[in-house]
């Protein structure tokens, strides 16, 4: 009859058991490890704890709900919407360098035959092995006066450097970051390339094109996946900006609480025991994260099509 599901045979359903067998795992550690974080986040930043007794100093406290006031004060603190600010300058110098000397690297290894293209890969990619505090570490006895040989070299030559002052710690902070992941990304788009066949560059090389016309022509268009997967992890990235000033904090005095909104929200939850207050934070920073992302997915899944259709 006609609107009836049809009954599965006993191997559709042993098929369907065990495509549930597989999935019902990765549901679970889903829902635990990304779904409910998330919404216990959310229900924590819509609410505060409230005080009883003279002037909120004794008896009881207690959680009542505080709609999105926490929102609103997190908005209104200077030293959140600066480090916004702050990470988006960041972002917008730090991951347009790292991806160009990602790909760059990425360009030589692959048109490299020499014997030594897998030690220089393997050297490049491991800083990335390098936890991002101890990189922070390191790169602080290079940025610290009187301990560091760059500064000594540079004063040597006349330059009065300061790594770790206002108007360059930032920057010293993108060189950490840089030296860290553009091996990583490189990593990433190597592996694009070597999915490319190899009979397009061939027919390219018969036709006469020059190693740079295979690279502009063949080679960029078709990694372009792995350039813009490269790019939206590295913004997200850029956003959750922490360990690197976290661990340089005590060397500058230009590194405040709030330098970044995930070292605002820190001290918060962690310092100023605010942790109503550093949930809405770390709301805030998802949903831009979440904003930044997905408009650059469009922006460039527009662009595509643009060069589609002309």
């Amino acid at each position: 009859m006609r609107g009836l599901p049809r009954r599965l045979t006993r191997a559709e359903a042993r098929s369907v058991r065990a495509a549930s067998g597989f999935l019902l795992p990765f549901l679970a550690l889903f829902l635990l490890c990304f779904i409910a974080p998330i919404g216990y986040a959310l229900y924590e930043s819509l609410l505060k704890v409230e005080r009883t007794g003279p002037l909120g100093l004794g008896g009881e406290t207690k959680q009542v709900w505080a709609g999105l006031s926490n929102y609103v004060h997190a908005l209104e603190d200077d030293r959140f919407t600066a480090g916004f600010g702050r990470v988006l300058l960041f972002g917008a110098v730090q991951i347009p360098v790292m991806i160009a000397l990602a790909t760059g690297l990425a360009l030589l290894l692959d048109a490299a035959s020499a014997r030594w293209v897998g030690f220089f890969r393997t050297a490049f990619f491991l800083p990335y092995g390098v936890p991002g505090v101890i990189a922070s570490i390191l790169w602080g006895f290079l940025y610290v006066p009187g301990i560091s040989p760059l500064v000594e070299m540079a004063h040597s030559a006349g330059w009065d450097v300061d790594f770790l002052g206002r108007g360059a710690v930032l920057w010293s902070i993108a060189n950490i970051v840089t030296w860290q992941f553009t091996g990583y990304n490189m990593l990433v788009l190597i592996a694009q390339l070597k999915a490319v066949p190899g009979e397009l560059y061939e027919a390219a090389r018969i036709d006469g094109a020059s190693a740079w016309q295979v690279a502009r022509h063949i080679k960029l268009p078709l990694i372009r996946p792995a350039l813009v997967l490269t790019t939206v992890f590295s913004l997200i990235g850029t956003l959750q900006l922490f360990a690197e000033p976290k661990v340089l904090k005590p060397l500058s005095n230009s590194i405040d609480s709030g330098y970044t909104p995930n070292l605002a929200a820190y001290n918060e939850a962690f310092t100023s025991n605010n942790q109503h207050i550093a949930a809405a934070e770390a709301v805030l920073l998802a949903l831009v994260a979440c904003v930044l992302s997905f408009g650059f997915l469009r922006l460039v899944g527009q662009r595509g099509k643009d060069g589609e259709s002309g």
